[in-house]
């Protein structure tokens, strides 16, 4: 189960593509769905059944963004968090074998096409949830338990309302 939690650039970039899909791709889709309708036989018309797909893709991902949008908690910065991690903390982590990570902590639905960016309900995020700089703390993981350092905590200050 996620945890209905967002950011504020998380969320405007959710709700910027529900109105590009609306308002753009899925006018542009049905137009074309229509015009290949026209010409005739269906079951062989490839123009028509490739966008009729198509647009079916795009209602999936409208009804999903609509009910995401509904259901989600947008968390602002707040001036208390500095120096502990918490729900949009940036944090450099390093590791005893000197591997160093940047991470950020977001919901569920900000991860994906980002690597620097982890889901608050991963087993790394619930690790660093409470912590400060220069705290070990332990994941662990299916490949076993591993050992982390806090090097630095910071927050993206255009999250600030």
């Amino acid at each position: 189960m996620k945890t209905p939690l967002i950011t504020r650039k998380g969320y405007l970039a959710l709700q910027s593509e529900l109105d590009h899909l609306w308002r753009e791709e899925r006018p542009e889709i049905t137009k074309k769905v229509t015009w290949a309708a026209s010409l005739g036989d269906r079951s062989e018309n490839a123009d028509y059944q490739y966008n009729k797909k198509k647009l079916r893709e795009i209602d999936r991902r409208v009804r999903y963004l609509r009910k995401c949008l509904e259901n989600l908690k947008v968390v602002d910065y707040n001036p208390q968090q500095e120096g502990k991690v918490f729900f949009g903390a940036w944090v450099e982590i390093e590791n005893e074998a000197g591997k160093v990570l940047e991470l950020r902590l977001v919901g569920y639905d900000e991860i994906f096409g980002r690597k620097d960016y982890i889901s608050i309900d991963s087993p790394m995020a619930r690790a660093l949830v409470g912590k400060e700089e220069d705290d070990e703390f332990v994941v662990k993981t299916e490949t076993g338990i591993k050992e982390w350092w806090i090097n630095r905590i910071w927050y993206d200050p255009t999250d600030k309302l």
